[in-house]
């Protein structure tokens, strides 16, 4: 598009200022690029800085740094942009520094141009969302608007409230209606504000029997008007959606438009359906929207804007009760709060402003086109083809069953175990597609959806269609894992109670096959004991399964999790073997229990073996003297005795056995040059479950029996499924007995051996 050429600007201080904050705005982006790729430069933070302000000061470049440090610090984590900043965002920046820059005029241009900006934002505002004759109020909080409105009404329909205030309420109680679907604690909020008590809120229910369950009950919130009159209380005010903040609804807003007419009641309007009023075809259900008494845009995340105010539009004829409410103001700063708007307006034109509340309706359309040829997922808003809020839930028929599962019997939890894979799904999307924007949304009847709401996403994320394919194609690889997760659930927590050693934890919040723990089958007197020996196996359990070859995932469960000692199994495969899968957890937690028993076992053997060795040479040493005499004890005499005389000793050796755990003589050991036999015990028992070369741990096999006859018939069986936890070597439990005994004075300790007997000595412990 051609430009005409531009004249310098006459005030060099405008010039300068856009100059700035564009050198600004660049130092601040590459430092985050900067900082993605050295994450050195992110060492100084917000903790590094010194607290007294420096004597001489710093230049606008030192500080910039330092806020660019302020921003990407993140404990030492990387540095991620979460929202996608064009020009149209740095009009909106620079609308701030203009609105401090011109707050510094004299009163009469002040005057002029607060003037100018406030009635040519109203005007375009109210010309492209098709609000005829309105006024506008800007306010940094969205709920600031309908504060201001509800106090507007409350002058109107109260003529001495200026003069008396709260007194005149007493006489008949003001009344406020709102949506069941409205936002959480919008109602309380406003009563909170306006000094109202909450009987003056009334919820009215969605419909529950004819119509959309997200939509306000028009004959119900007749009967609770008419109701309220009866009782002398005033109706006031009723809040109505245009797209509800959960899945996107809109009310019957002409009905209750009608309704409020006979009641002389305000109707405000506000939801994210309002945007589409720009587009050039409109539904009627949101057209109607314009007709009502006032309305709450929120042109900011529609159109990327980074700290624009939202917008009231409302229609009022008296001056002094918009002044009285606070819907106008004669403070220069209140008026400015329009200025970003302004400018940014004007920079993307109304054509601009269109074009992108037209593509992120059609991002809509685009995923709702995919949803559609999906199985098992369901949409939620089946009345309203035009809306820009996409809701969508995993969805089975649990009556079924096929050959390989079973969810028969399973209905008692089912909405809960829906509920946990739908927010495993939105989470996985959210993480896997973050330019999406979709997240997790909590329905009162659907229960847990994902919500994709382009309108309050899209522009700041920079959403695509590329995204929308990479979503659709995340759901067509994640919805059959949920099914098959959601078929064998039933089939696992019955292999699981066949197992004695084996206890099925009741987690309906775990979207996975199942929780479970392992229950050590040795009886305990301590229970504190018991207790910690759990814990160990199960810990130990946990990490040999995470160490295997499988795509499974194990974990210790959620952080703040009731259940201690657990081991939550997740997301399943189509193929996977229920059976093997239990028997596997079983046999590595028997075979690390019994791992751990015969471990004490040994060390309880090896040290009564080596006391009892102690004892046995002590009495040895007596028998030898008493044999030998005490002369022969002197080494100088013993030596010459010895030479003339050679005693014959009749000191036996002994050896420990450790497979036997007894003391044996080394009498057969050096008659026969070999130690005798002794039976070995029996080895600890392994799974021998055996799997294919390329074979996933888990998964039936697939091929048929010729196949498996020819990959037999070339090579020997891959390892077995898992190998048997390795027990203590004897030298390992000797050393641990050795060192234990070692901190007390023992018999060895206090038996000195004579040097002219030592190399006499057969015996030996080993």
């Amino acid at each position: 598009m051609e430009q005409t050429p531009r004249k310098m600007m006459a005030d060099p201080m405008l010039a300068e200022m856009g100059k700035n904050l564009n050198e600004a705005m660049k130092i601040l982006e590459n430092g985050e690029k900067e900082a993605e790729l050295d994450p050195v430069i992110r060492r100084l933070s917000w903790r590094d800085i010194p607290g007294p302000l420096q004597g001489d000061g710093q230049d606008v470049f030192s500080v910039l740094q330092l806020v660019q440090n302020l921003i990407h610090d993140d404990d030492d984590k990387p540095s991620h942009r979460t929202q996608y900043v064009g020009e149209q965002a740095h009009m909106a920046l620079l609308g701030h520094s203009l609105a401090a820059y011109v707050s510094v005029l004299d009163r009469e241009r002040l005057r002029k141009l607060t003037t100018r900006i406030l009635s040519d934002t109203t005007l375009w505002l109210c010309r492209i969302f098709r609000y005829e004759n309105g006024s506008a109020y800007y306010h940094e909080d969205d709920r600031e608007g309908l504060l201001k409105v509800c106090r507007l009404v409350i002058n109107t329909r109260y003529e001495d409230y200026s003069t008396e205030g709260f007194a005149v309420l007493s006489s008949k109680q003001p009344v406020i209606y709102q949506s069941a679907a409205c936002r959480p604690g919008l109602g309380q909020n406003l009563c909170s504000q306006l000094g109202l008590p909450l009987s003056s809120l009334c919820t009215v229910p969605c419909n529950t029997m004819f119509g959309s369950q997200h939509q306000i009950d028009v004959a119900l919130l007749d009967k609770l008007i008419k109701d309220d009159v009866d009782t002398g209380k005033l109706p006031l005010l009723l809040i109505a959606n245009a797209g509800t903040p959960g899945a996107g609804h809109t009310d019957k807003l002409g009905r209750l438009k009608e309704l409020c007419v006979q009641n002389n009641m305000w109707l405000h309007v506000e939801g994210v359906n309002l945007a589409t009023l720009a587009l050039g075809h409109v539904s009627s259900t949101v057209t109607a929207a314009t007709k009502s008494d006032s309305m709450t845009l929120t042109p900011g995340p529609w159109l990327g804007l980074p700290a624009v105010p939202a917008v009231t539009l409302y229609r009022h004829e008296d001056p002094a009760l918009t002044l009285a409410a606070g819907l106008t103001s004669s403070l220069p700063a209140e008026k400015l709060r329009a200025l970003p708007l302004w400018l940014s307006l004007q920079y993307l034109g109304h054509d601009g402003i269109v074009e992108r509340i037209k593509k992120t309706s059609e991002l809509s359309k685009k995923l709702l086109e995919h949803l559609k040829t999906l199985g098992s997922i369901k949409t939620s808003v089946e009345d309203e083809l035009n809306s820009p809020v996409v809701v969508f839930r995993f969805s089975q028929d649990t009556s079924t069953s096929s050959s390989h599962g079973s969810v028969e019997g399973y209905s008692g939890g089912e909405k809960e175990v829906l509920d946990a894979l739908n927010r495993w799904l939105g989470e996985q999307l959210a993480q896997h597609v973050p330019a999406s924007g979709v997240d997790v949304v909590e329905l009162e009847d659907e229960g847990t959806c994902v919500r994709f709401n382009p309108l309050m996403t899209a522009a700041v994320l920079g959403t695509q269609e590329a995204d929308i394919n990479a979503v659709v194609e995340k759901l067509t690889e994640l919805v059959p894992l949920l099914s098959c997760t959601l078929r064998f659930k039933q089939d696992f927590r019955e292999e699981v109670y066949q197992h004695p050693a084996l206890t099925y934890i009741e987690d309906l919040n775990w979207p996975g096959l199942g929780v479970i723990r392992y229950q050590l089958r040795s009886e305990y007197t301590d229970d504190s004991k018991r207790q910690q020996d759990l814990e160990k196996v199960n810990v130990e359990l946990l990490k040999k399964l995470k160490e295997m070859d499988t795509d499974f995932s194990f974990s210790s469960g959620p952080e703040f999790s009731p259940e201690k000692n657990c081991i939550y199994v997740g997301i399943a495969t189509d193929d996977l073997d229920v059976g093997a899968l239990v028997e596997t957890i079983a046999s590595v937690g028997r075979e690390i229990e019994e791992s751990g028993k015969l471990l004490e076992n040994m060390t309880e053997v090896v040290r009564k073996g080596i006391q009892e060795a102690e004892l046995q040479l002590l009495k040895a040493n007596e028998e030898k003297l008493m044999e030998e005499g005490v002369l022969r004890q002197i080494p100088l005499v013993g030596s010459v005795l010895n030479w003339f005389s050679p005693s014959q000793s009749s000191i036996k050796g002994r050896t420990f056995n450790l497979a036997a755990g007894s003391l044996d003589s080394t009498e057969e050991t050096y008659t026969m040059k070999a130690q005798s036999g002794k039976t070995d015990p029996p080895d600890t028992p392994t799974s021998t479950t055996k799997r294919l070369p390329g074979q996933k741990l888990f998964r039936r096999s697939t091929t048929g029996s010729e196949v498996c006859s020819e990959v037999g018939s070339v090579g020997q069986p891959e390892e077995l499924l898992r190998e048997a936890t390795p027990l203590p070597s004897p030298q390992e439990v000797v050393s641990h007995v050795t060192q234990e005994l070692a901190e007390k004075p023992g018999p060895f300790e206090s038996t000195e051996v004579p040097e002219s007997q030592e190399s006499d000595e057969e015996g030996s412990i080993r």
